[in-house]
């Protein structure tokens, strides 16, 4: 029985005939050696046709298909073309590299495909020696390797444009520098503490706010500037009347030491970094708020846009958490956690990341689990609107957000519950109310253009409103008459 081998290169598709491949010894030292020799590896395989790509859209196309598993018409053609007729008795088969073509062939030509130890030898040595194959055609290897070249930037360049229109890698990265400025403002703003606390140590048990610590340190430094003479501008740095009488009174009778002008000043200018640094931080929230509103706005209604955007960014994008079922976006963050008690047997992770919720943290220590889980389901329905909503909004997202009140509600005092057919009815028939539901894209283009229209109406119908000044029109000087003259 003899055998096709496809191979699919960037420069076109051809397909090879082996013969006389011995299958049970492909890994012995001589075979290997046959098939990293031109010559030797030739007699045992042959080309028998090859098919350039004409374009290098062709050759894109076909690069996708193969990836998503599908068979071009370029393919069935070339197949069709030049194997044996298909039949009860046909005596040949054919060897792929890739499984997800196996389906396809099946299908459209179906040809039973080959794929095993052996065959990715030989594929092995096809790729090895292809360009020596392609000699007859008048093909060179700079040829091939700028055919792999161009393919490669095109599939990358697709795979960008598919994720063009989503920003959420954005989001995970901003989200990512604001846990790490967490960690990295806490470890200064203790180092500013402890390095003070020598010379007021009170006034760490007093404030124990980060910032508004660091902010006292910077405005008054040594203790001695804090006296009763500044009680009502520490009041309004504090914003608490009751606060700023505890540090003046603790600055009267602290135990600490003195400080040299030296050691003041460099810690001021610490201080003055970790405060540049605060407002960095307020800086990327307000960004990242901004940004989530617009890429995940009912996820963003639902649990907050830290949350929602750690979701994301655990999940990879905001496609990967709408394929997520409720039972994955329960557990994420906790993964370790869950595969440990699979191991040992005990008891699963009710939560991973939604923990940092306000929902978990209200309920009582029974109900903790149906919150989560509650939860979880509206956090699964919120991304999978968000992902596929042609015009986003963020009306699902709050009406979610009452239905989890509502659910913490009947846990503690009982009551009703509002079903989400009847939530999606609420604000479909808002949306339709509004203007703003729309059953395609083109629906939306529509409206869009008639928008623009309206507005270029209005603007011809105000210049046309305008009265339009004439220039006035110089007066003619009078022509002496010749009898004057």
């Amino acid at each position: 029985m003899s055998t096709f081998y496809l191979f699919e290169a960037a420069a076109g598709l051809a397909l090879f005939q082996c013969d006389s491949v011995d299958e049970t010894n492909v890994k012995s030292k001589q075979i290997q050696k046959q098939f990293s020799d031109f010559a030797q590896f030739a007699e045992i395989c042959h080309l028998k046709a090859f098919q350039p790509f004409i374009s290098a859209e062709i050759a894109l196309n076909n690069a996708l298909a193969i990836h998503t598993g599908s068979v071009t018409q370029e393919l069935v053609d070339f197949l069709s073309t030049n194997l044996p007729p298909v039949g009860k008795k046909s005596n040949f088969q054919i060897a792929i590299s890739d499984k997800s073509l196996a389906a396809g062939l099946q299908q459209y030509l179906n040809l039973k495909s080959k794929m095993n130890e052996a065959t990715a030898q030989v594929f092995r040595g096809i790729r090895t020696h292809f360009v020596d194959f392609l000699r007859n055609e008048d093909f060179k290897e700079r040829d091939y390797i700028q055919a792999q070249l161009g393919l490669a930037h095109q599939v990358s360049r697709n795979k960008v444009k598919l994720d063009i229109n989503r920003e959420d890698k954005h989001v995970t990265q901003a989200i990512s520098i604001i846990e790490q400025m967490d960690k990295d403002l806490n470890t200064l703003s203790m180092r500013i503490k402890e390095w003070y606390s020598w010379h007021f140590p009170e006034l760490a048990k007093i404030v124990t706010d980060n910032r508004l610590f660091t902010r006292i340190v910077d405005t008054y430094g040594d203790k001695k500037n804090i006296n009763d003479e500044q009680l009502e501008a520490i009041e309004e740095l504090t914003t608490d009347a009751e606060l700023a009488k505890q540090i003046v009174e603790a600055a009267k009778i602290s135990m600490g030491q003195d400080i040299s002008e030296l050691d003041l000043s460099t810690l001021k200018d610490l201080c003055i970094r970790v405060l540049n640094q605060f407002e960095f931080r307020d800086n990327i929230q307000e960004y990242l708020k901004n940004k989530m509103t617009t890429i995940a706005p009912n996820l963003t209604a639902l649990i907050g846009e830290n949350v929602a955007a750690k979701l994301i960014a655990h999940s990879g994008s905001l496609i990967n958490l709408a394929k997520y079922p409720a039972s994955t976006i329960q557990i994420l963050g906790a993964e370790k956690a869950l595969f440990r008690a699979l191991k040992t047997r005990g008891n699963t992770p009710k939560y991973g990341l939604l923990y940092h919720s306000t929902y978990i943290g209200r309920a009582n220590g029974t109900d903790k689990g149906k919150i989560s889980r509650n939860l979880a389901n509206k956090c699964a329905i919120a991304s999978r609107l968000d992902h596929f909503l042609i015009q986003p909004t963020e009306k699902f997202g709050i009406k979610l957000k009452d239905q989890m009140e509502q659910r913490l509600k009947f846990l503690t005092a009982g009551g009703e519950l509002n079903k989400n057919t009847d939530i999606m009815d609420e604000v479909l028939t808002e949306l339709k109310g509004e203007g703003l539901y729309f059953d395609s894209e083109k629906q939306l283009t529509k409206k869009d253009k008639k928008s623009k229209k309206a507005k270029s109406k209005k603007v011809v119908e105000e210049v046309q409103e305008e009265p339009i000044e004439q220039p006035q029109e110089a007066p003619k000087k009078k022509r002496k008459s010749s009898k004057q003259q």
